[in-house]
């Protein structure tokens, strides 16, 4: 008896789940013959073109802090400021190792102090020369005046003697020229031999004067006030294209004139964005904009397109860079933000609109799906303007019923050759 009961409540269990089975298929099949397309109504009125995206707020006439030129070499950064950390003038924000730099320095002020010791040897030779070429001066003066007393000795001497003597005075002014002569010889050559060392001396003190202005340099002081903004790290090669690059950090190294980090001038605030090539023709400066910060809800800020920039990147994601300036400020405003924007094209009034979702285009046309009563049909339209949300369109009447989708998608969810159940069974 209880074997038999088993098999009639099996038996029940497995008709139940067959039955269960039937009528969810029945219930999909329905639904796949009854599926209806959704359809929105043709507007009139006034359209408000937009281009949304999306930005980060820089400071207008920031600061720039630059790595100094200290002769090519990559320099390492031993102290850094972070991004957001308010400064005042003259703090230090970047911090380059010194150590080379501080090694240069001694070798130069090794070589000044050599330098100087070559001067005031120059100087003491040559002051020694001249002092005895003055006293070879003296000498031979007086040995003339020996000559000449005994000169006037030969009216009572023998011709030989006074022979003697005549050749004796000559010979002693000979020598009195010639030193005359090796005494303006050297005061000339030792001034030459002073010039020289004292050249080599300004040489070697320009050499230590370039390298102490070079450990000054490779400390980065803020000349203003503000927020700082580290710069990224472009030394960094990156796996995968694409990627952002990180912010430079302690021990990162700096390649001589790249930029390290900014102070924004805080009552000129900019926002720099990225926008797709289409969005190109739209755009103009001093259109208006509005900017909402990710980091403050609820706020709103107004703006102005302030310059657009040229065209880059790949031809699949052709993009260009469109800089915002503030109109309105605030002081929770900080360097790095991101930001949304909300650029107005323009305004259009009483004009023919639909949502752009209900506009297709094909071979360079614009049409819709016009619901009529013998059902849906493409009608061509001719477009005016196009937004994000919306598209300006003339050909159709206030009021016509559109779909949003295409008929000949919605009719692709099944094989045509299959039919019935089968056709409504998912795959």
């Amino acid at each position: 008896m209880k074997a038999r009961f088993l098999i009639a409540v099996v038996v029940v269990a497995v008709l139940g789940g067959a039955g269960w089975g039937v009528r969810r298929i029945i219930q999909v099949a329905t639904a796949s013959t009854t599926n209806v397309i959704p359809t929105t109504h043709v507007k009139k009125g006034r359209v408000t073109i937009t281009v949304s995206a999306r930005g980060e707020l820089q400071g207008g006439n920031s600061e720039i802090l630059t790595a100094p030129m200290t002769g090519g070499q990559d320099m390492a950064i031993t102290s850094l400021r972070d991004t957001g950390e308010l400064v005042n003038p003259g703090d230090t924000i970047v911090q380059f190792d010194t150590t080379q730099q501080e090694y240069n320095l001694r070798e130069a002020e090794a070589d000044l102090a050599e330098a100087e010791q070559q001067v005031m040897k120059a100087e003491a030779d040559g002051q020694a020369s001249l002092e005895e070429a003055r006293y070879q001066t003296i000498s031979t003066a007086a040995d003339v005046k020996t000559a000449e007393l005994e000169v006037r000795k030969n009216p009572m001497l023998a011709t030989i003697s006074a022979r003697q003597n005549d050749i004796s005075l000559e010979s002693a002014k000979n020598r009195q020229q010639q030193a005359e002569r090796d005494l303006k010889n050297l005061q000339a050559t030792s001034g030459a031999g002073v010039a020289i060392q004292r050249a080599n001396e300004s040489k070697a003190k320009l050499m230590a004067d370039m390298a102490r202005r070079t450990i000054e340099s490779m400390t980065l002081k803020a000349k203003t006030g503000g927020y700082v903004n580290v710069q990224q790290n472009t030394n960094q090669n990156l796996m995968y294209s694409g990627m952002t690059l990180p912010q430079f950090q302690n021990g990162d190294t700096a390649r001589a004139g790249q930029s390290v980090a900014q102070i924004p001038d805080m009552s000129n605030w900019e926002v720099v964005s990225s926008i797709q090539e289409l969005d190109r023709g739209y755009l103009s400066p001093d259109q208006k904009v509005t900017v909402h910060a990710a980091a403050l809800a609820g706020r709103e800020f107004r703006g102005h397109i302030k310059a657009l920039g040229g065209t880059s990147g790949n031809a699949w994601n052709r993009r260009f860079e469109c800089r915002v300036a503030l109109d309105e400020t605030g002081p929770e405003l900080r360097p790095g933000m991101s930001v949304n924007l909300q650029i107005t094209v323009e305004s259009l009034d009483n004009v023919l609109w639909l949502p752009s979702q209900a506009l297709f285009e094909r071979d360079g046309h614009a049409f819709v799906y016009l619901k009529t009563p013998q059902g849906v049909t493409p009608k061509d339209v001719t477009l005016v303007r196009r937004g994000e949300s919306q598209a300006v369109i003339t050909g159709l009447n206030e009021g016509d019923e559109v779909s949003l989708s295409s008929p000949d998608q919605d009719g692709k969810t099944a094989d045509p050759g299959q039919s019935g159940v089968m056709k409504a069974l998912p795959k």
